[in-house]
């Protein structure tokens, strides 16, 4: 029987607009394709958090072998109706205890709804890749970061991090830059893995987030100009296309474990195997 998630978006319906024009995918249907790529056959539904749809019930959940949250703008730092909506429906999946994932604003809106807290960054972008990723003491020998190196890059994009983990999780990754870069949290019954940066992008997708960004880019004074700017995002859709040619990797620093899709995953494929199939054995879903 095949697997089956449940893929969460928390962009609007202006935002996933915008994105599908730019990229050609709201980031949800981003995430269903990495799922189909990384486990062929898998059912993957897509349902919004933020669009009002109540909240599913516990036996919806239960019908998923997982619920996977994709990135978003949204800023968990405002109380809003939107960040209200996204936390609820992640208070319901903690309770179903179905296995949970997310990226980026994933990482956030679990976060929140635990109890904890989101911060604006400072500085404000982490933008294209995040550097020198090292595992805590206790991500050494977590699963979740099972292959991983001592230190290691991966793709990101945000202007919001984490401030407080709710009580009991666990900090599993941190860059000098950004304190938690990937974390465990239990909450009412459910587990969530996450991480603030985003395994599931290929470069074609960053390089044209990159541009997408390209106005706070450059007030960030992370370009000089638009034209360097282009040219860095040329290279890395290049590197996309052809992730073997070296001469791409070094001019912009990067290796395997981001020019290497099986690599670049890991995160998602080490949730997929020793999270969501255990849990699968322990307790059969139904299906919805």
């Amino acid at each position: 029987m095949p697997l089956r998630f449940l893929v969460v978006a928390s962009e609007t319906p202006d935002q996933r607009a915008e994105r599908r024009q730019a990229v050609g995918a709201a980031s949800d249907e981003t995430y269903a394709q990495t799922l189909a790529d990384i486990e062929p056959g898998c059912v993957c539904d897509l349902v919004s958090c933020v669009d009002g749809t109540p909240v599913p019930s516990a036996e919806t959940f239960r019908g998923y072998d997982a619920v996977v949250f994709a990135g978003s703008p949204i800023d968990m730092t405002q109380d809003s109706a939107v960040t209200r909506s996204a936390a609820a429906f992640m208070r319901g999946v903690y309770r179903s205890g179905v296995p949970s994932f997310g990226s980026c604003a994933g990482l956030q809106i679990a976060t929140v709804a635990a109890g904890g807290r989101a911060r604006t960054r400072e500085p404000r972008l982490e933008a294209g890749f995040a550097r020198g990723i090292v595992a805590t003491e206790a991500g050494r020998n977590h699963p979740l970061l099972a292959g991983r190196p001592i230190a290691w890059d991966a793709p990101a994009m945000h202007s919001q991090e984490i401030a407080e983990l709710p009580p009991g999780s666990l900090v599993l990754a941190s860059t000098r830059t950004t304190p938690v870069q990937a974390a465990e949290i239990r909450f009412e019954g459910g587990v969530f893995w996450g991480v603030q940066y985003h395994p599931e992008l290929t470069l074609g997708e960053i390089a044209a987030a990159l541009l997408r960004e390209k106005d706070d880019l450059l007030e960030e004074g992370l370009a000089q100009d638009e034209g360097d700017l282009e040219r860095f995002a040329a290279r890395l859709a290049a590197l996309g296309d052809a992730p073997d040619r070296r001469d791409l990797a070094w001019q912009l620093g990067l290796d395997e474990e981001i020019t290497q899709p099986r690599r670049r995953m890991t995160e998602i494929h080490n949730f997929i195997d020793h999270l969501v199939r255990p849990c699968r054995r322990e307790t059969p879903r139904a299906v919805a």
